[in-house]
């Protein structure tokens, strides 16, 4: 694959870079209060952008065909609600007391708490050969679920900014993430012929959008000179995620491969990916909501920066290790 090949298609992860370095420049621009207005432009239009572009796109008249394989969709939303948030902050117990920085610390706690991608655990198991219906309703149904039970996880683990009333924070989710979400389902009735014709970029229009926050959120970090991260505490957060990612990946692999297990080859590709992967695109604006005022939001938000190209990139050196195991199994 050529340099520029290579860095189109990684163009997500290159911008996430470039924001933050713009935001380091120049963080009066996308300051609360700045010439950009985050407080509007980002609080309001910029996620209900977000959610609205989530519902056009969400195919939920496929998801009918999966809706019976009850016994997977059970271990993929307990392990991924339950579980991961709980054994987060179980392991978080034992870190609390070493040095590292306590917001990278809740960070890792938030990661555990967002539901599952739409879109990457789909795509990986797509390129596996798994079941691809499975793993579509897990990331659609953990992504209706997750506007629910994340905020409520995040405030049960960490807590609200005293700033920020608990009804005063659903109300926003209710009009920032649940109407625009619901309205798009409504759209998406009427269009989807069109839509199925034109093929939208949704995952792009969501990525720039999502940029446009993550902008923001680095533009009050870098604004507040109270805010030092120091690089140990980061070096250990990227080891933490990637051991944590392999961890639980070969954890539900385990499960899902028991004696007494009904799980076929497909079912188990499925349920490794959707059960360890977790949503950028829901998660950063959610943080957003549920921590707004929180001088330290961009802190709490780094290890789900990371942990987003991180589960990418092991997802996808793990395609063909995984593969061959699915096709001997299936022999």
């Amino acid at each position: 694959m050529g340099l520029l090949e290579r860095l189109r298609k990684e163009w997500f992860i290159l911008g996430i870079v470039l924001v933050i370095a713009v935001a380091r420049l120049e963080p009066g621009v996308g300051v609360k209060g700045g010439p950009l207005k985050p407080e509007i432009t980002i609080t309001y239009i910029a996620v209900s952008a977000i959610f609205f572009n989530s519902g056009l796109s969400l195919k939920t008249e496929e998801l009918t065909s999966a809706l019976m394989h009850v016994k997977l969709h059970l271990f993929v939303q307990i392990f991924t609600l339950v579980f991961f948030p709980t054994a987060i902050w179980l392991f978080l117990q034992l870190l609390s007391i070493t040095p590292i920085n306590e917001w990278l610390l809740k960070g890792l706690q938030t990661v555990g708490c967002m539901p599952p991608p739409v879109s990457s655990a789909v795509i990986l198991t797509k390129a596996v050969g798994g079941n691809e219906a499975a793993a579509i309703f897990n990331s659609a149904f953990g992504s209706f679920l997750g506007i629910v039970i994340t905020p409520l996880l995040l405030l049960l683990f960490l807590g609200s900014s005293s700033s920020v009333p608990f009804t005063s924070i659903f109300s926003q989710l209710f009009m920032t993430v649940v109407v625009p979400l619901i309205i798009g389902q409504i759209v998406r009735r009427y269009i989807k012929d069109w839509l199925e014709r034109k093929k939208p970029p949704f995952g792009a229009i969501s990525s720039c959008v999502l940029l446009m926050i993550i902008y923001t959120t680095f533009c009050d970090t870098f604004a507040n000179p109270n805010i030092d991260l120091d690089k140990f505490s980061l070096i250990i957060i990227v080891f933490i995620i990637f051991s944590v990612q392999m961890s639980f990946m070969f954890l539900t692999f385990l499960f899902s491969t028991r004696n007494n297990s009904t799980f076929t080859p497909a079912d188990t590709v499925a349920i490794v990916f959707c059960s360890t992967h977790k949503s950028l695109t829901l998660g950063i604006p959610m943080l957003k909501i549920v921590f707004a005022g929180y001088e330290y939001l961009s802190l709490i938000s780094v290890p789900l920066l990371i942990y987003h190209p991180a589960q990418i990139l092991l997802g996808s050196l793990l395609v063909p290790t995984i593969k061959s195991w699915m096709v001997s199994r299936q022999k």
